[in-house]
């Protein structure tokens, strides 16, 4: 105060004009909801926004379903500690928040990861999309490419894609294949749908995809497995979150393991904003047991009954 005092009254007016010009500046911002804070809470916002996903009529994924791809609950490892057990997450993308403040939609290239988010949203709310030409509506079976588009406006409508790892190109922990979204649909950004069981899996090419149930995702150029790395974390501005690589593993009977299991998982149709998730289990009882009648029993008249004196 007594600095400010001893200025000439020419600095004090230009001071005192220069922090009003400042504050008109700031209060300018906020209406418009251009500050940094506003910019980021708007970024979470909208990417948490929620989705309708499709639902099954028959039991099986459609090319343009809207789905969520889900790594299912492992609560038991079997393992031996190689994988720990985890819960239900979901495959997302993990957009950089620096990127999203000069657009309104999420930018190519963009990272992606498994979150704890279970309800369908735009970050993890992918689109079945054709690359042979296959109509929309049509059923999607095993063996068959297709590519995972996220939605319009906020999602950007970027493809999942992987590639050859590189010695400036790969998972950023794990050191394993990458995982991310691009612009354009390439070769790189087709995958297929595999049977579980390897020992039906040749059975079974051509039939439709089951929606809801387990299955491998398997990358078309690298012939390795959509996977998830429960031990290797990353942190997100949604929080920890997990990584997901292009790997297949296998256990000591060359069947893949827990961490490539995935569901292409669809809406409830009871439900808004639901998923079968969040199904009723049915539970099997027994009827209930009926009042116990008094049965006379006829006596044969021509059976004499047996008298002890």
């Amino acid at each position: 105060i007594i600095a400010f005092s001893n200025l000439p009254t020419s600095a004090r007016h230009s001071w005192i004009y220069g922090s009003y010009e400042v504050l008109k500046n700031f209060i300018k911002k906020k209406e418009n909801g251009e500050l940094l804070i506003q910019k980021t809470g708007f970024f979470k916002k909208n990417l948490l926004k929620k989705t309708d996903l499709a639902n099954s009529c028959d039991g099986t994924i459609h090319f343009g379903d809207m789905v969520m791809i889900v790594s299912p609950d492992n609560q038991v490892n079997r393992f031996g500690g190689t994988h720990p057990a985890h819960e239900a997450l979901s495959l997302a993308l993990n957009a950089d928040e620096s990127r999203f403040i000069k657009d309104k939609r999420v930018i190519g290239p963009c990272a992606v990861s498994a979150c704890s988010i279970l309800y369908p949203c735009i970050r993890n709310t992918f689109i079945i999309t054709s690359v042979d030409e296959s109509t929309e509506g049509e059923t999607l079976r095993y063996g068959q490419h297709f590519a995972l588009r996220t939605t319009e406006e906020y999602g950007g409508q970027l493809y999942l894609t992987s590639d050859h790892k590189t010695f400036q190109k790969y998972a950023k922990n794990s050191r394993m294949q990458e995982v991310n979204l691009i612009d354009n649909p390439t070769f790189p950004g087709c995958w297929k749908a595999l049977y579980l069981d390897p020992e039906m899996r040749l059975e079974y090419e051509g039939y439709p995809v089951p929606a809801n149930t387990k299955i491998l995702i398997n990358h078309c150029r690298t012939n390795h497995n959509l996977a998830l790395l429960y031990k290797f974390f990353l942190r997100t501005s949604f929080g920890r979150e997990f990584e997901v690589t292009t790997h297949s593993f296998f256990d000591s009977h060359k069947v893949e393991e827990d961490v490539n299991h995935w569901i292409i998982l669809t809406g409830h149709p009871n439900i808004k904003n639901g998923t079968m998730l969040q199904r009723s289990i049915p539970v099997c009882e027994e009827p209930e047991p009926k009042t116990e009648e008094k049965i006379e029993k006829k006596q044969d008249p021509d059976c004499i009954p047996y008298k002890d004196d």
